[in-house]
C-alpha cells in the first residue's frame, strides 16, 4: 500500500473524514453495522490488519480517510479540493489522488477500524476484547480473525460469567487466585505403592484440604462424571478425605500405560489448600504430596525420581486438564529401561494425547527416570518417585516416594538446602541425598559452604550428594530443580525410611502458611528457612533456636510440632520464609514443601 501526496486543504478534509471514521468505526458491542453486516470483510486479511496497524499514523496523515463511510465528509472533501486547486490541479488529483485514495482507503476502511484505545480491528472482533458464551468467558485473538476460549466459568468452584466484563468473576477465578500453592481445582492422584500397603481399610489413600479463607468452603470430589465426595470444610479447619485406590495405578509393576480418568479433581468454591498421602495412616511405606492447583501448573517439566531398584520400578505420572492435552516425551540423557506402554517405547521416549482427568504412568525395568523430561501443548501436572526403594541403595529399608513436580518455568538458579532432624534425638541432623539437576545445557553449579561438588552440567544431568548432613546453598548459572531424600532406618541416622522433597527457592518464599501434618505419625516437624532479622511463630509460638547456612543470610529452624489437635499448623513471620513438612515413624515418613507462591522465572 503507498502513501498519496496531498496539499494542506485536502490534507484537512481527509482527517475530517477520519475522525468521523474512528469515532464510528468499531464499538464494543459487535463489529457490525446498522444492517447487521460484519464490519470490514470484504476482502480484509488478518495482513491488512496488521500492516495497517504498524503504519496507521502515516497513511491517516496521508489521505486514509473512509470514501464510504460519511457523505457529507466526502463532499467537503470535494468542495475544498474544487476551491482550492487550479483546472490543471484538479484533472491531477482526479486522476491521480480520488480514484486511488477511495479504492486505496476503502481497504484500509475494512483493517483499520479500532477500539477505544486505537488498537486496529479484525473481521471478526478487535484484538482483546471479552465476551461470554453461556459459562465460558471469551476472549478476541491477536489479529482479531476468531473469538477464543480463555476460561471456562465453573459453577462448582462458584465462578460465572460476567456478561458486562466478558469474564469470569468470583474467588475462584483465575484473575482472584493468582499463581500459589492455594487454589480450588485440583487432581489428586494415586500412584504406585507397594501392593501390601495400597489396599483398604488397612491402608487407605487420602488428601487433606485445609481452607486457607474465612467462610466456608464447598468441596466436590469427582471421578470422571460421577461425584465421589462432598463436604463443607470451616475456616482455617482441615478435612481429611479417604479415597479409593486406583488399583490400574497403584498395583503392579509395568506395562507405562494409559488410565482413563485415572485421576480425581478436587474442586472448591473458596481457595483452599491440597496435600495427598499414599497412605494415610503411618505404615512402613510412605509419602505424601503438596498438590498444585490447575492454575499454577505449566507446560515443560523436568522428572525427578529415583533409580529402579531390587525389580521395583520408579516413576513418572503426567495428568491432564483439558481434552485433547498432546504430550511427548523423552527419556534422561544416561540410560533408561522403560516397560514400553501407551506409545511410549523402551527408552521413554513417545507421544500421547490425554484428556480431563486421564494418566499417563511410565515405570522403569532398569536405570533412573530422573532427568526425563515431559512437555506438552497444554498445561499438565506432573508426579515424579518410587514404588519403593532403599536410598542409597545399599541402606535399608524401602520406602515410597513420590512429589508433585514444579514446572520448570517456576524453576531457580538459588536454593537453600537443611536437612531433616533424627529422631529420637532431635538435636542431630539425618543424612540425605540432594539432586541438583540441570534444565539447559553449560549450566555451572557451585555451593557455599563448598560440597566439593562444583560441576558443569547439561540437560537433564545431575549432581548427587551422598549421605550429607551439610546445610547449603546451591547457586546455578541456569534453573535447576533440586530434590532432597530421606536415607533409610538402618543407615545410623535416626528412625524413619527414604521420602522426597523438592527445595523451594528463596523468591518463592512467603510471610503465613496454613498446613497440614496427620497426628497419626510418630512425630511430625516443620523445617523453616529465613532470612536474618525475620521473627517467626509456628502455632502461634516464637522460633528462637536457629543455625546459619553458611554466608548466605539465611538460617534454619526445626520446630516439632505437636500432634494433639486436628493437624492444621500455622507459620508467621514479618520476612518471607521457606517451610517443609515432614513425619517420622519407625521404617517410615513422608515429607513434602509446605507451601510457596509460583512465581515465573524466579531469578
Amino acid at each position: 500500500m503507498r502513501t498519496l501526496p496531498m496539499d494542506s486543504n485536502l490534507l484537512a478534509a481527509s482527517l475530517l473524514v477520519s475522525a468521523v471514521t474512528l469515532a464510528t468505526a468499531c464499538t464494543d458491542d459487535a463489529g457490525t453495522d446498522e444492517n447487521g453486516d460484519e464490519i470490514g470483510a470484504t476482502e480484509t486479511t488478518a495482513g491488512d490488519s496488521t500492516t495497517a496497524g504498524e503504519a496507521g499514523e502515516t497513511e491517516t496523515e496521508s489521505g486514509s480517510g473512509t470514501a464510504e463511510s460519511s457523505t457529507d465528509a466526502d463532499t467537503t472533501a470535494d468542495e475544498t479540493t474544487t476551491a482550492d486547486t487550479t483546472a490543471d490541479e484538479s484533472t491531477t488529483a482526479d486522476d491521480t489522488t480520488t480514484d486511488d485514495t477511495t479504492e486505496t482507503t476503502t481497504e484500509e476502511e475494512e483493517s483499520t477500524d479500532t477500539t477505544e484505545t486505537g488498537d486496529p480491528c479484525g473481521p471478526e472482533c478487535c484484538p482483546g476484547e471479552t465476551q461470554c458464551v453461556d459459562d465460558v468467558a471469551q476472549e478476541c485473538n491477536e489479529d482479531g480473525t476468531a473469538w477464543e476460549d480463555a476460561e471456562l466459568c465453573d459453577d462448582i468452584q462458584g465462578v460465572v460469567c460476567d456478561t458486562d466484563l466478558g469474564e469470569c468473576v468470583g474467588d475462584c477465578s483465575e484473575s482472584a487466585i493468582g499463581l500459589s500453592y492455594i487454589g480450588c481445582d485440583y487432581y489428586p492422584t494415586v500412584t504406585l505403592q507397594y501392593d501390601s500397603y495400597n489396599t483398604s481399610p488397612k491402608d487407605d489413600f487420602a488428601v487433606a484440604v485445609a481452607n486457607t479463607g474465612d467462610e466456608d468452603a464447598m468441596v466436590t470430589v469427582t471421578q470422571g462424571d460421577a461425584i465421589v465426595y462432598d463436604t463443607v470444610v470451616s475456616p482455617a479447619d482441615v478435612a481429611v478425605i479417604t479415597l479409593p485406590w486406583v488399583n490400574e495405578l497403584t498395583k503392579g509393576n509395568a506395562p507405562t500405560k494409559l488410565t482413563v480418568d485415572g485421576a480425581y479433581r478436587l474442586r472448591s468454591d473458596k481457595p483452599i489448600v491440597v496435600y495427598q498421602y499414599n497412605p494415610l495412616d503411618s505404615t512402613t511405606t510412605n509419602d505424601a504430596s503438596l498438590m498444585l492447583p490447575t492454575n499454577a501448573w505449566g507446560n515443560d517439566y523436568m522428572v525427578a525420581s529415583w533409580a529402579h531398584w531390587n525389580s521395583i520400578p520408579g516413576f513418572y505420572t503426567v495428568v491432564a486438564h483439558e481434552d485433547d492435552t498432546t504430550v511427548t516425551v523423552s527419556g534422561p540423557p544416561n540410560a533408561v529401561g522403560v516397560s514400553a506402554g501407551a506409545n511410549i517405547d523402551g527408552s521413554g521416549n513417545g507421544q500421547v494425547t490425554l484428556d480431563n482427568s486421564d494418566v499417563l504412568q511410565v515405570v522403569t525395568t532398569s536405570g533412573d527416570l530422573t532427568g526425563s523430561y515431559v512437555s506438552a501443548d497444554k498445561p499438565v501436572q506432573v508426579i515424579g518417585g518410587h514404588k519403593c526403594t532403599n536410598v542409597p541403595a545399599n541402606i535399608s529399608a524401602c520406602d515410597h516416594l513420590e512429589e508433585s513436580l514444579f514446572p520448570i518455568q517456576t524453576l531457580s538458579d538459588e536454593y537453600i538446602v537443611v536437612p531433616p532432624v533424627q529422631v529420637p534425638n532431635n538435636d542431630l541432623d539425618k543424612a540425605q541425598m540432594v539432586r541438583v539437576i540441570a534444565t539447559e545445557d553449560d549450566t555451572q553449579v557451585t555451593f557455599d559452604p563448598d560440597q566439593s561438588a562444583d560441576a558443569t552440567l547439561d540437560t537433564g544431568e545431575f549432581i548427587q550428594l551422598s549421605l550429607t548432613t551439610a546445610a547449603f546453598q546451591v547457586n546455578a548459572s541456569k534453573p535447576v530443580l533440586v530434590v532432597q531424600y530421606m536415607v533409610g532406618q538402618s543407615g545410623g541416622y535416626g528412625t524413619s525410611d527414604p521420602a522426597m522433597v523438592q527445595a523451594v527457592t528463596p523468591a518463592q518464599f512467603r510471610t503465613s502458611y496454613l498446613f497440614h501434618a496427620a497426628p497419626t505419625w510418630t512425630a511430625n516437624f516443620v523445617d523453616i528457612i529465613a532470612p536474618d532479622g525475620a521473627n517467626v511463630t509456628v502455632d502461634g509460638v516464637a522460633v528462637t533456636d536457629w543455625s546459619a547456612v553458611g554466608t548466605s543470610g539465611f538460617n534454619v529452624g526445626h520446630v516439632a510440632l505437636s500432634n494433639a489437635g486436628n493437624g492444621n499448623h500455622t507459620v508467621e513471620s514479618n520476612l518471607k520464609v521457606g517451610i517443609s513438612v515432614y513425619g517420622v515413624q519407625s521404617a517410615g515418613s513422608y515429607w513434602y514443601p509446605g507451601g510457596l507462591d509460583l512465581v515465573i522465572n524466579p531469578q
